[in-house]
């Protein structure tokens, strides 16, 4: 199944760039991690517990960054395992700027197996794409307080 979004940053490219490849900003944002830590360059161990309808597992996987192109794009593989079944998925993310904004689009490609799947992709598409909102919603929170003077 295909997942698609673009979201906007008030920041410029090399800022975002920097938040959305931080390890801490993204295992706060993402929804479920209770643990990403690396395991070699541009790979990282997670550990996430998803809910989907009836079905709630805890799926242990790899997360690869590849093709990266500094401040500009790179390709994001991320597979899972868990009781309810396996996650696969690959994307791409380009960041685009636009004056003091950067806009972050998102193409890619989720497979499942297992229990999981029995749901069917309308569920599970909708279920992921909720996720992605949420987790650069959370990206988007993060970056306008860190622009926010702190007040004594």
């Amino acid at each position: 199944m295909e997942i698609t979004g673009s979201y906007t940053f008030g920041a410029p490219r090399e800022r975002v760039w920097n938040l959305i490849l931080d390890p801490s900003a993204i295992a706060s944002c993402l929804p479920g991690c209770e643990q990403l830590e690396p395991d070699g360059e541009n790979r990282f161990r997670a550990r996430i517990t998803l809910g989907m309808a009836a079905i709630v597992g805890t799926y242990d996987g790899t997360v690869v960054i590849s093709d990266r192109v500094e401040h500009q794009s790179y390709k994001l593989t991320v597979e899972g395992q868990g009781k309810p079944g396996f996650v696969k998925g690959d994307g791409a993310i380009t960041l685009v700027s636009d004056g003091g904004t950067t806009t972050v689009n998102v193409t890619g490609k989720l497979q499942t197996g297992g229990a999981i799947a029995r749901l069917g992709q309308r569920l599970i598409g909708s279920a992921a794409k909720m996720m992605q909102d949420r987790f650069f919603a959370c990206l988007q929170s993060k970056l306008e307080s860190e622009a926010t003077p702190s007040s004594p």
